[in-house]
């Protein structure tokens, strides 16, 4: 915990960024629900009018409440960048699954004081689901405080990754054939979903290759505070290392260890 935030500073964050998630994520649901229009952008991932709107949203709230802060979004940059407070924003993560009408995607708020991620809320629209921590406040789900699984044998656990051949593509990819087959079974109940399914005990780990700050914005937070961990393929715990690593903690280094030797 940042020794320099108040618990009671730490918990004004974390309510607004519930707040702020949920709002955002009743706009998302206006649009969702069958195939949805998105423009490319440049990295060829996929934009719509949803995750702008949802996005200039959160924005707004902010800036009204906390002139001050910085904010790092998917869609339109940092503002005020050097503030000692930094909200971190995926107005939605999944946008493929929301433009198909698949409900696996979520708004994505962290925040970070001096650099030190100390919120973190992942929230299922569609699946009224909310996973939420701030540091020394534990984490919950739908209110509830929930803790990552206790399987401690890779052979009883499961594993997952948000795209199969992207990942088999890459140097972890014979990495990753070694995990799945080790672990009970794998599945591509990915992107921002699959880290929730740790935090929440669902499942063991979820692997990611590729992870912008947005992406793995919250899940620092998240996983800490629900007794697992989230580093990068390379073990560092950050979430600007440009991977993410979920997991229920007891098998971070096997499965670290499988993944890159």
């Amino acid at each position: 915990m940042n020794d320099k935030l108040g618990t009671s500073e730490i918990r004004e964050l974390l309510d607004f960024a519930v707040e702020l998630a949920q709002d955002a994520g009743a706009l998302t649901l206006k649009y969702f629900g069958g195939i949805v229009d998105a423009d490319a952008k440049g990295d060829g991932s996929p934009v719509t009018v949803a995750d702008r709107k949802a996005e200039k949203l959160i924005r707004q709230k902010i800036k009204e409440r906390f002139p001050g802060d910085s904010i790092l979004g998917e869609e339109f940059g940092e503002s005020n960048q050097g503030a000692r407070v930094r909200w971190i924003l995926d107005p939605i993560d999944a946008t493929r699954s929301f433009t198909r009408g698949v409900p696996l995607f979520g708004v994505l708020i962290a925040v970070e004081v001096d650099g030190e991620s100390v919120v973190g809320v992942a929230h299922f629209p569609a699946l009224e689901e909310t996973v939420a921590a701030g540091a020394g406040h534990g984490c919950t789900w739908n209110g509830e405080l929930c803790s990552v699984s206790s399987v401690s044998s890779l052979p009883q656990s499961v594993v997952c990754t948000t795209d199969i051949e992207r990942i088999l593509a890459r140097p972890e990819g014979t990495g990753w054939r070694r995990l799945q087959q080790r672990a009970a079974f794998s599945r591509t109940w990915g992107d921002c979903y699959g880290h929730a399914l740790v935090a929440t005990g669902r499942i063991e780990a979820q692997v990611d290759p590729i992870m912008a700050p947005w992406d793995a914005g919250p899940f620092l937070t998240i996983l800490t505070e629900a007794g697992g961990r989230f580093t990068t393929l390379q073990g560092q715990p950050t979430i600007h290392g440009g991977s993410g690593v979920s997991s229920n903690g007891i098998l971070h280094e096997e499965i670290l260890q499988e993944l890159v030797g």
